[in-house]
């Protein structure tokens, strides 16, 4: 049998402290992985359902976006993964009764951790103004709740419509659709906190706004740079995949200001050998100051550009690219000194790189959190594709961008047209589709959602899936704001922060997961997601509801949208919950590269997406060629006495989602509450390793926030770099420090002074 919830919650802040690992996975990993099912599945359904997970015939993970090959493992998953399937299949029930022991107030003091060892939500429970605890609700009088607080509005842009990365296709279809037919384009999602800078960079210069290689081109690279990403702890099937590029000749650099377990050894435990010897990773390790990272790309054009007229793709450039010669200017004009400081690298490292580069005639840049979540974030993803650019390295065969995507399916709501600034084709086809006239102005995203509710002219917050409330940047501010508003409602498997955090009023109504059975009036259901490279295939649970009173995703919109928006819309909304089906024959119409959709999910393993620079070395950009651009170097310059602070996950956290209170690789058991300070900073700091601090961030705004009581870990982190997990640290992000273009929080470069606790 599974194990039951912890009653109390446990002490985050005492962690005991061993040296770092230097290898990831392994026996360990297996280990670790069979326990945490076992406590929250029992051994019975943890078989059944950890076989089924990435399956052709089974469901996709609810954890990160990593593709799938054609030909699967058995055990087609990972230690995260697994942990995330646990969490939902779990045997853990939150009904009624629950929330009667728990009124609100205890929620709120209660850490995320015990929150998501409470388990499954079993019924609609509603929090009504001027209430103490949640009760139990039925789905009618749910609907009626928000139906008559929406049309209550004085104009749709009062409402917004928030989505997590976990919601499929064709919720998130349905979603967008019934926001617009409302009237709104207000869809915040995850992508605005995440890699919205990629999307920001990547449409400008390469026309659209994703990654650019498929699984088998890093299987053919000769040479893959993995910049401000840890693969060993946010997407470890990533490791295979670097396994057998590595296997083939391919060599890898890291880029990082933290060295990481999984890049230094991975130990695959789907073999044999793996489990026994593991490969070294890295060939080369490039531990780069935070926020470093255009300064380094920037010089290493430069430096191509000095190697030779054949170190430069010139036919390439002359027929595809727009803007080279200001960007050659710009690139020439790169400084050695000016990039030392930036990176905090050594020349030696630098052309050592260099070498690397020039050697390899296909090369891979894979990035994610670590480059998108700064200022200068969008210039920095925009160097990368000159790097790129400069040796022809898109549309061709092992080569190319990554942007490796958190969240499952993170990456299709946007395709499905989660976005608050819709492409006008887009709107055009939903417009002849549906027959009504959508709305044309730009929406909120998330920073501006939390402005809108802060400063009153946002009033009703609805969220399929996520914690937004700890997701977003300066915790205390979002959670004023979100108390401003006249109701909350969120779409929810399992308790998080968000559900002690509401406004006037508030509903978390529970939804089917991706691992439960999903059987509608005409039969039963799949849905549809899209990997991290734009491979699109289906999605079938495999076990009974966790209760009776579960609606599906799209059932909740349609039935939503019925409650709404009643006879006058002319969309068949019992139409849509009957038949996925349905849905997806009206995206077919509407989404170009999903034209006969039905029949092409029908085949094992679905489709992949048309990607025109990929496959045709066709650019869609303003110029109609792939952009050079050429914007100044910027980097963070930390006042003396100061860190710059890196916020990021646990080996035992997914997003906000906290599995445990170990970092295993990082040599962290039993709490959260710790800064990684390098030991020479902390000898110039007189910061003694075990001793407390606050972490107090400074910004322009003078506004004081703290995050109190962190233990001082001495670790190999970049001079004059601290880490520190979030979402602890997020009230330490100011809301109004975001990336250029994109509206990024800058989570990734904080200002901090550490004052003894």
């Amino acid at each position: 049998m599974a194990g039951k919830p912890p009653a109390g919650d446990p002490i985050q802040d005492a962690p005991q402290i061993d040296a770092p690992q230097h290898a990831a996975a392994g026996l360990s990993a297996i280990g670790h992985t069979l326990r945490i099912a076992q406590q929250q599945m029992g051994v019975k359904r943890t078989a059944q359902t950890l076989l089924k997970v990435n399956q052709k015939d089974g469901f996709d993970c609810p954890g990160c976006a990593w593709p799938e090959g054609d030909k699967r493992h058995s055990a087609e998953f990972c230690e995260n993964g697994a942990k995330a399937v646990a969490e939902e299949a779990t045997l853990r029930r939150v009904t009624p009764d629950f929330f009667a022991e728990h009124p609100l107030a205890d929620l709120a003091s209660r850490s995320g951790y015990w929150l998501g060892q409470q388990g499954r939500i079993t019924e609609p429970v509603y929090l009504p103004e001027g209430g103490d605890r949640y009760e139990a609700v039925s789905w009618e009088r749910a609907f009626e709740i928000i139906a008559t607080d929406l049309t209550a509005l004085s104009s749709p842009d009062e409402a917004l419509f928030y989505t997590s990365g976990r919601t499929s296709n064709e919720a998130a279809f349905l979603l967008q659709l019934f926001a617009r037919e409302f009237g709104t384009n207000n869809l915040p999602d995850c992508s605005n906190m995440c890699h919205e800078s990629s999307g920001s960079a990547l449409t400008e210069t390469i026309g659209v706004g994703k990654g650019s290689v498929s699984l088998e081109d890093m299987h053919q690279a000769d040479l893959i740079i993995v910049a401000g990403q840890n693969p060993g702890t946010n997407h470890p099937r990533m490791l295979s995949a670097l396994e057998k590029a590595k296997r083939a000749g391919a060599r890898i650099i890291s880029v990082n200001p933290l060295p990481e377990a999984g890049m230094e050894r991975f130990k695959n435990p789907q073999t044999p050998r793996g489990l026994i010897k593991g490969v070294a990773l890295n060939d080369l390790f490039l531990q780069i100051r935070i926020g470093g990272d255009q300064a380094l790309f920037r010089l290493l054009n430069k430096l191509v550009l000095q190697s030779g007229a054949e170190a430069v793709d010139q036919e390439f450039i002359a027929e595809h690219t727009h803007g080279y010669e200001e960007f050659r200017t710009a690139a020439l004009a790169a400084d050695w000194e000016e990039t030392l400081a930036a990176t905090g690298l050594e020349r030696a490292e630098i052309e050592r790189a260099l070498t690397m580069v020039l050697a390899s005639r296909r090369t891979i840049v894979c990035w994610a959190m670590g480059l998108t979540q700064h200022k200068h974030s969008v210039a920095t993803i925009r160097e990368v594709v000159n790097f790129l650019l400069l040796r022809g390295n898109i549309g061709r065969p092992g080569a190319g961008l990554c942007p490796v995507r958190g969240h499952s399916n993170v990456q299709g709501d946007r395709t499905m047209g989660i976005f608050e600034r819709p492409a006008p084709a887009f709107l055009d086809a939903l417009e002849k589709e549906f027959g009504f006239a959508p709305p044309r102005h730009h929406g909120l995203d998330v920073v501006r959602s939390i402005r809108a509710l802060r400063d009153g002219t946002a009033k009703v917050f609805f969220a399929m899936g996520g914690n937004f409330v700890a997701a977003s940047p300066d915790t205390e501010v979002t959670e004023a704001a979100i108390r401003t508003a006249r109701l909350t409602v969120h779409v929810s498997t399992k308790l998080n922060r968000s559900h002690a955090v509401t406004g006037s009023r508030a509903l978390i109504l529970p939804t089917l997961g991706r691992t439960d059975k999903d059987v509608q009036a005409g039969g039963r259901q799949v849905v549809t997601v899209e990997d991290s490279m734009g491979m699109v295939h289906a999605s079938r649970g495999n076990l009974p509801p966790a209760s009776g009173q579960l609606l599906s995703e799209p059932a909740i919109v349609a039935r939503l949208a019925r409650a709404v928006l009643g006879a006058k819309s002319a969309t068949p909304w019992e139409e849509f919950e009957r038949d996925y089906g349905t849905i997806r024959d009206r995206i077919a119409r509407v989404v170009p590269g999903f034209e006969d959709f039905n029949a092409k999910i029908a085949r094992p393993g679905g489709f992949t997406l048309p990607h025109a620079p990929r496959d045709e070395r066709r650019f869609p950009t303003a110029t109609g060629r792939a952009n050079f651009t050429a914007a100044p170097v910027e980097f963070p310059e930390v006042p003396q006495g100061r860190l710059l602070l890196q916020t990021l996950r646990s080996h035992d956290q997914y997003n906000t989602t906290i599995y445990g209170l170990d970092d295993r690789y990082r040599g962290i058991k039993g709490g959260r509450r710790v800064v990684l300070v390098n030991p020479r900073d902390a000898d110039e700091l007189d910061l003694a390793d075990g001793s407390y601090v606050d972490l107090v961030s400074e910004w322009r705004d003078g506004v004081e926030r703290r995050a109190p009581g962190f233990r001082v870990v001495h670790y190999p982190t970049a001079k004059g770099c601290a880490a520190a997990y979030y979402p602890e640290t997020n009230v330490l992000v100011p809301l109004d420090s975001t990336a250029d273009t994109s509206n990024t929080p800058a989570s990734k470069s904080v200002v901090v002074r550490l004052e003894p606790a």
